[in-house]
């Protein structure tokens, strides 16, 4: 899995291990100061895969971790846990690439459909999001805290599901 990075180079996305985890970690409290996962948060998410997360790093030619992405699948939903890309490697397509894989993921464990939350103030990441498909369906005031910020609650539709109580029957 590769994307296109400034200057040609590629960029990898791989599965996150624990041995990522005190980079992610770096970059977390450089991307999200106020909010920031502790690493014991990232361990715990890291603990669920395969079996309902999945975790990829995106990683520069040179081994520099530039992005990160986290999803979660239960019961015919996913969630998007988490995007983050470097300050200085916005732009440059890897936020579309992670989020790509993870609705890649959420498609072949057979999820219904794709949910997440975004800062209502972070208009880059809600213009990715709606280029990829997402509409917001509500709002979580005050959720990202101690900012007060408010949350876009976003979904995206990966398949229809049949009414209940009825099958599709293929002829």
């Amino acid at each position: 899995m590769t994307a296109p990075e400034p200057g040609g180079a590629g960029i990898v996305l791989r599965d996150m291990t624990e041995a990522d985890l005190p980079a992610v970690h770096r970059l977390e409290q450089v991307l999200f100061p106020d909010d920031a996962w502790t690493e014991q948060m990232l361990r715990e998410e890291l603990s669920g895969q395969p079996r309902t997360r999945r975790y990829v790093i995106a990683e520069s030619s040179g081994g520099e971790i530039v992005g990160y992405a986290g999803l979660a699948s239960v019961g015919g939903h996913a969630d998007v846990q988490t995007i983050g890309v470097a300050p200085g490697a916005r732009g440059a397509g890897i936020g579309a690439t992670l989020l790509t894989e993870l609705i890649d993921e959420a498609v072949r464990r057979g999820d219904e459909g794709l949910f997440l939350e975004v800062r209502v103030d972070n208009a880059p990441a809600r213009r990715l999001y709606e280029r990829f498909g997402f509409e917001q369906i509500g709002v979580r005031e005050r959720y990202y805290q101690p900012a007060d910020v408010d949350a876009a609650v976003m979904f995206r539709r990966l398949r229809e599901r049949p009414p209940i109580g009825f099958t599709r029957e293929d002829s």
